[in-house]
């Protein structure tokens, strides 16, 4: 009785799989072809280029953070972890 319901148990899990397999074919078919064999996802005109960028944004800090407070860190004594027993 066990190994008939393991049985079925992994037929349903079976039909589960191929059922979701099948469903992202359908919905990406172009991508999945494209990807095995070999050209990639996406086609090489619309991938991005490498090289530098056509616009620089520099990044610069607000004064109200750089003014602010730093916390300051305790000294901790640290003592080895051994026990007592030994």
């Amino acid at each position: 009785m066990v190994q008939v319901a393991t049985a079925l148990l992994f037929a349903v899990a079976a039909g589960l799989g191929l059922t979701v397999i099948l469903a992202m074919l359908k919905n990406n078919e172009t991508a999945i072809l494209s990807a095995l064999m070999g050209e990639g996802a996406f086609p090489a005109g619309a991938a991005p280029q490498p090289g530098p960028a056509s616009t620089v944004v520099t990044l610069h800090r607000s004064p109200e953070r750089r003014d602010a407070p730093r916390p300051v860190r305790a000294a901790v004594r640290t003592q080895p972890q051994f026990s007592r027993a030994a």
